[in-house]
């Protein structure tokens, strides 16, 4: 059971629209890599500060850790949907007019650098300045909305439209939605009681692979992504915070999450080896930085729900069991470095190991 419209069953218009949204997705992909985690890393640099590796253990389903906040790290939430967002989403998604980009808004904020001119094409994504007027805005409080532009009613132009975008939907409400669809409650939360509404709230963040005491920046991302599910295109949520070091991404796949690896000068040799390419085009297309003789890579997992984290076939009510896991790992990858052409990710096993 799908929440989003397939391909299939969209008109042409619209199949081109989602083939266009896939596209700049792609994009946005490879912006958020560098600047979650190689500007992160270099912004570690220039403080003389050795940087926090995410160990293969955090990558673990349902792992508990310690977050620590580290403040070279860069963060954000964004939210990046299909189609326009109708009016009526309002009483839960704060985006007003108070808090559009336009340059009224940006200078009253103080978020523009005094130096910087405002160009209002620049929000577009089209525009060749779109991830310049990104990067500024990225490190403001709350969330930043790219959506479908409104006013462009003949053709499909992507706008980021809002900053400062807060998820004001209850994590209460957003677990008890899941829990419905899911059919372990029929309709409300507390029906079986405050232990089981508590375990099913649980179950929410493992759902989307966080840690129940996660900070508000990924709670605020889980509840954006339950919430949009009420929508039939698709909508991708990217997060990045200071704790958890990685960039997470939640789309209509659901879940992955891209950090730093290092290898050593081995192990580089052995996966070069086995995916038959030359050392030397290893090293220039998948290494990203050097840390004294390891060689730092981008690493990849990506989840899959499980049985239990999926509507029943028979669409009967169920029982919740916290003790079996919800997600699993479905793929393990050494990406290429951000805006490499050619070469692909290499399927690389290292978690469980």
């Amino acid at each position: 059971m799908t929440f989003w419209s397939v391909r299939e069953s969209l008109s042409m218009a619209n199949r081109l629209r989602r083939s266009y949204y896939e596209l700049l997705r792609d994009d946005l992909d490879q912006f958020l890599l560098k600047y979650a985690l190689i500007d992160s890393y270099n912004n570690f640099l220039n403080k003389n500060a050795a940087y926090p590796f995410v160990e293969k253990r955090e990558l673990k389903p349902r792992t508990r850790i310690n977050d620590i906040e580290y403040e070279s790290q860069n963060t954000f939430l964004i939210i990046f949907i299909e189609d326009s967002i109708p009016a009526n989403h309002k009483k839960y998604i704060r985006f007003y007019d108070i808090n559009k980009t336009t340059k009224d808004n940006i200078i009253k904020s103080k978020t523009l650098p005094l130096d910087c001119a405002f160009d209002r094409s620049q929000k577009f994504f089209d525009s060749a300045r779109f991830f310049d007027f990104m990067q500024i805005l990225l490190p403001v409080d709350y969330a930043l909305l790219i959506q479908r532009d409104p006013a462009s009613k003949t053709n499909d132009r992507y706008v980021l439209s809002h900053f400062h975008v807060r998820i004001d939907w209850p994590v209460v409400e957003a677990a008890e939605n899941l829990a419905v669809n899911l059919r372990y409650i029929s309709k409300d939360i507390y029906e079986k009681g405050d232990k089981y509404a508590e375990d099913i709230q649980k179950k929410f963040f493992e759902y989307y692979g966080l840690p129940v005491m996660a900070g508000g920046r990924r709670t605020a991302a889980i509840v954006a992504a339950q919430y949009f599910k009420r929508n039939p295109c698709i909508t991708t949520i990217y997060v990045g915070s200071s704790g958890s070091r990685s960039l997470t991404r939640i789309s209509e796949r659901g879940v992955s999450k891209a950090i730093l690896m290092k290898f050593t000068e081995d192990e580089i040799n052995q996966i070069a080896a086995s995916n038959y390419i030359s050392y030397n085009s290893f090293k220039k297309h998948y290494v990203v930085a050097k840390d004294k003789k390891d060689n730092i890579c981008i690493f990849q997992a990506i989840y899959t729900f499980t049985d239990h984290a999926r509507p029943p076939d028979d669409g009967k009510l169920r029982e919740l069991r916290p003790d079996l896991y919800w997600q699993a790992v479905e793929g393990q990858f050494i990406l290429p470095k951000p805006r490499v052409w050619k070469y692909p990710p290499l399927p690389y096993n290292t978690i469980y190991s």
